[in-house]
């Protein structure tokens, strides 16, 4: 029995040997690059922070940080921009000998890794956390919708990546009525789980059709009564519109619908509602922009500064929106207004700076900061689908989120290319959810929109005060991280630390707040 123990004690020594791994420290997340990796080649090791996955396409890509458009968060050409495009190209690394199926956004924690090159590692061990559709599943994150008071009206608005009835089997599309079915069934579900009191489609069919196909589930998987704006067009190819799907117990129309044919047609529409309980009113914008693809010319060909092509056609739009907010406001007798829809523009490109520097404020800068994202390209996070509104909406906004049901999926779970029957990845474009609480006595200050924000010690723990809608990282002097958290008050304590030496980051208001705070 000794002999068989120690024999015992000599394997378990080897096999804590074997898989001793260096504890690599990551100072700042924000800035680290996959050539830190070097001089580990061949070892075994183990990060003190956890890491992201960042592409899920073609094999799996890694990073201590989400990986953005530059142009999401710089302006095109800034000096931040071209940092941001220097920290992508080396922010990211390969892993393999992973199984099972991983989300974007997904945490490895407690990662240990054997590092193969500078950008190839393969997995060892890790605890898998967040982002999961098991989360999803139980619906969008209802808190965040309700930051500022409890919402009286949902409002959702999503590209449906082309939502097809009639003209099945074009380039885009479905090819045929199965996967019609198929589609309808996910994209079904999806809007039943938001279950908003008004929706704004972009990329569904011209003509009635699918809008009366999609309020007719919605009425079936809810329980409400669902009906849509009738445009009076038909099906004509595969060319799509914007379009307008509401629930009649909460709300009316008022008046007739509003087109704005700049640049492409039937893409930028405008309908007022009434809630039916106040007799308030509001105006509902939904638009879908010039896309990125295809060879421009003049202000249309691609510069080279991050925007893409045909950014010139999508200032035209963005400023056309503008002028016939100005008219719409007499037509309707009203001045609130939100405007939702993929705008084909990141944060900070032209033509949302052109409907921020004309009164709009972006909500999901406002209530997300650098946070926010609605869509994934090469790997790389960002929103094209917007959500703003004016100064005399935004104090009876009470809050916004995007459902990530969509950005973080696979490609290959698409109605075409799988027999997946969830919610999930029935669209390329997340959908965007805002919380309306109407009430036109409600009066706007800069104040409201943006107030100051800031961290400061009280009661024996930091206290984060404005910045609801944002999240802050903790982390200790040597830059591991021991806490991570959306903020849902507007003010907020950050309990449970020990004493020592701490860095705070917040993210807030289109910003980061940063101090170090000592806990004695």
């Amino acid at each position: 029995m000794k002999r068989i123990l120690f024999l015992l004690s000599i394997y378990l020594c080897a096999q804590s040997f074997t898989f001793a791994a260096t504890i690599v420290t990551i100072s700042d997340p924000e800035t680290w690059k996959y050539t830190e990796l070097s001089k580990y080649k061949g070892q075994t090791v183990q990060f003190d922070v956890p890491f992201y996955v960042c592409n899920n396409y073609s094999g799996i890509t890694i990073s201590p940080r989400r990986i953005y458009q530059p142009t999401n968060q710089a302006f095109p050409l800034s000096q931040e921009y071209n940092s941001l495009l220097s920290l992508n190209a080396l922010g990211t690394i390969k892993l393999s000998n992973v199984s099972g199926y991983h989300r974007l956004g997904e945490r490895l924690h407690n990662l240990v890794v054997k590092v193969n090159s500078s950008n190839s590692m393969s997995l060892v061990s890790c605890d898998w956390r967040g982002n999961t559709r098991a989360e999803l599943e139980k619906g969008y994150d209802t808190q965040v919708v309700k930051q500022r008071g409890e919402p009286s009206v949902i409002v959702c608005c999503m590209n449906l990546e082309y939502y097809l009835v009639e003209n099945l089997g074009g380039d885009m599309g479905a090819s045929n009525y199965s996967e019609h079915q198929k589609q309808r069934a996910k994209v079904s579900k999806a809007l039943a789980k938001i279950n908003a009191d008004l929706y704004g489609f972009v990329e569904i069919e011209q003509g009635q059709s699918a809008l009366a196909e999609i309020a007719n589930d919605l009425s079936k998987n809810t329980g409400k009564h669902y009906t849509y704006i009738n445009d009076g067009g038909s099906a004509s190819g595969t060319y799509t519109k914007s379009g307008f799907v509401y629930c009649s117990d909460v709300l009316e129309p008022y008046g007739k619908l509003r087109e704005n044919n700049t640049g492409v047609q039937n893409r930028k529409k405008t309908q007022a509602f009434v809630e039916k309980s106040t007799g308030e009113k509001f105006l509902f914008s939904v638009n879908h922009f010039k896309a990125k693809s295809g060879k421009g010319y003049g202000d249309n060909a691609d510069q080279g500064d991050g925007q893409g092509t045909y950014n010139g056609d999508r200032v035209k739009e963005a400023n056309s929106l503008l002028d016939y907010y100005e008219r719409d406001c007499n037509f309707y007798n009203d001045s609130d207004i939100l405007i939702m829809g993929d705008l084909n523009a990141y944060a900070m490109e032209d033509p949302i700076t052109v409907l921020r520097e004309g009164g709009m404020i972006d909500l999901h800068r406002t209530f997300h900061a650098d946070s926010s994202y609605s869509y994934v390209y090469r790997g790389q996070i960002g929103y094209l689908d917007h959500a703003l509104c004016n100064t005399t909406l935004y104090p009876q906004v009470t809050g916004m989120v995007a459902y990530h049901i969509n950005s973080d999926e696979s490609d290959s779970y698409t109605y075409d290319k799988s027999n997946d029957q969830t919610m999930f990845r029935c669209s390329d474009h997340d959908p965007i959810i805002v919380g309306l609480r109407l009430d036109s006595t409600l009066t706007y200050t800069p104040e409201i929109a943006n107030p100051k924000m800031e961290i400061y010690y009280a009661d024996n723990c930091p206290h984060i005060r404005h910045a609801e809608g944002g999240y802050y990282i903790v982390y200790q002097w040597d830059g591991q991280i021991v806490k991570q958290q959306a903020i849902t008050h507007i003010e907020e304590a950050i309990t449970g630390l020990r004493q020592g030496l701490y860095i705070i980051n917040v993210y807030g208001q289109g910003t980061c707040l940063k101090t170090k705070i000592i806990v004695p």
